[in-house]
């Protein structure tokens, strides 16, 4: 991107295309093998992930470009060294597939094992210019359309199950951790709701859940804290050395098996659609991913999040949520995506979570060339093949976009205008797109994006269908937080429920 100069007698400012200031990137990456190693540790343990950022704005005049290590480090990753995008502006560039290569960068700086994934590199692996992934996309796109109408009934099973799971608890106990019902549920959605018949509870066995779960920690440990205590163990035995995938294997193998005969449908149809484009075992190992990765992983991450809101919003949200959804759905009707489109506040609810916690926090691609990255108050020049990383959380609560961008607004999406609202959601990026955009063969956007964010609105509206008012506790955590109910108040006429009082 060419820069320009403007001179003032003998100075001369080389300048941005947009005029700002070009300036040299702040921040360093200090002693090789040792700063990575400091730095891991106050990414996860002395500092945790946002104050890490927001330490190094400060110590940097706040400036929101720097030049930072990302964990893992030594030993799992060969190069620590990224340029950090940390405000709404720069962050766009991860999102302008033009100016970045996503190759291999899905988690960061450092690949997982090809092992893991029946020796094949899934989609979210590869740039959007690599001709496999148009051919692969072609598929996710059609099938995310084609399965769109099975959402909302698998998604109310679904959620039915969850919720009746939560409501023994706590008439047993008192409590009932949410995370544990929905982690177990949220697979068969997942899979009857792309593909139909039994779901893998039935097929597998209780241990469904817990073999998906495995497998996606044998890919993600090294982003993993908190996990294991003491620290310093967790530190060994998660962020220095790879898991060896011969652990997992057994339980992989009987993923794909299930995988081979509940989404044979989908694999003739792309054999016939696209003869020859992709191998069908390909193909099977990358329905295996989007599956498990990047659906069921996202689900299990963002429902949490969604609760966790919810519950802090407390009884005067939960009564207006509960009077839009009552007004729109009323007692014994069915929630539906039709039904849901007609209730703002309810929309604007998901968004917000999206947008303060989305369930992708970091965004990584490498320069395609010698480029100039514009925050809001100077330009950086990067070069050519240099690591580009976003904390996406930063960007998506940048005060300079979202009025009262740290705090979660409930209604920030139904109480301003049609424009004011579009160009808001052309900020909420958690899909790898603006929520404004659509996902294509060419682009990096989630092909899947429309059904999170309808799963989201349909959970929100049978939640207050069902119960006046909730509450429950939160307990932080890296990644998603653990939430557990305490109370529940059936609704005075809980449509197809039985009788009101408490749970």
């Amino acid at each position: 991107m060419a820069s320009k100069r403007a001179s003032s007698g003998d100075d001369q400012q080389k300048l941005s295309p947009s005029g700002l200031p070009v300036r040299q990137i702040p921040g360093g990456y200090g002693v090789p093998f040792f700063s990575p190693l400091r730095d891991r540790l106050d990414y996860y343990y002395f500092q945790g992930a946002e104050e890490y950022f927001r330490s190094r704005i400060a110590r940097h005049g706040g400036a929101t470009v720097l030049r930072v290590n990302m964990p893992p480090g030594p030993f799992l990753s060969g190069d620590s060294r990224v340029v950090a995008l940390l405000d709404a502006r720069s962050f766009r560039v991860l999102l302008d597939d033009s100016r970045v290569d996503k190759a291999g960068t899905l988690d960061g700086t450092y690949m997982p094992s090809l092992a893991l994934f029946g020796g094949h590199r899934p989609l979210a692996f590869l740039d959007g210019a690599d001709p496999c992934h148009a051919a692969l996309k072609r598929v996710a796109i059609r099938l995310a359309a084609a399965r769109m109408c099975h959402v909302a009934p698998e998604f109310g099973a679904a959620l039915a199950a969850t919720l009746e799971g939560v409501e023994a608890d706590l008439a047993a106990s008192g409590a009932a951790e949410f995370n544990k019902h929905n982690m177990r549920h949220m697979l068969d959605f997942t899979c009857a709701a792309l593909f139909g018949g039994a779901p893998p509870s039935k097929v597998l066995g209780d241990g469904a859940a817990a073999k998906a779960y495995k497998w996606l920690a044998f890919q993600l440990h090294p982003l993993a804290s908190k996990a294991i205590k003491p620290w310093p163990l967790e530190d060994l035995l998660l962020h220095t050395f790879r898991l060896p995938p011969l652990l997992v294997r057994r339980d992989y193998a009987e993923l794909t098996a299930y995988f081979a005969d509940a989404a044979a449908g989908v694999l003739d149809d792309a054999e016939k659609a696209d003869p020859g484009a992709i191998p069908r075992d390909e193909l099977l190992h990358n329905l295996v991913f989007l599956s498990i990765f990047n659906a069921y992983g996202g689900y299990k991450i963002f429902l949490p999040h969604l609760v966790k809101w919810l519950a802090r919003g407390g009884p005067e949200l939960h009564a207006r949520l509960a009077g839009e959804v009552r007004a729109v759905v009323p007692a014994g009707g069915t929630i539906t995506l039709a039904a849901v489109e007609r209730m703002p506040l309810v929309k604007s609810v998901v968004w917000e979570t999206l947008r303060v916690n989305p369930p992708v926090e970091f965004q990584y691609g490498r320069a395609r060339e010698d480029t100039v990255v514009e925050s809001h108050d100077a330009a950086y020049e990067v070069r050519r093949g240099e690591m580009l990383f976003g904390y996406q959380p930063l960007a998506t609560r940048d005060e300079r976009v979202f009025r009262r961008g740290r705090e979660f607004v409930p209604d920030r999406f139904a109480a301003c205008s049609d424009d004011e609202r579009r160009r808001l959601l052309g900020h909420v990026v958690w899909s790898n797109g603006p929520e404004t955009g659509e996902a294509a063969e060419g682009n990096k956007q989630c092909p899947g994006k429309d059904a999170v964010v309808a799963v989201g609105r349909l959970m929100v509206a049978e939640l207050f269908r069902r119960y006046d008012t909730f509450a429950a506790s939160v307990e932080e955590n890296p990644v998603e937080p653990v939430v557990t109910f305490t109370s529940l108040a059936k609704a005075a006429v809980a449509a197809g429920h039985g009788d009101g009082g408490k749970a």
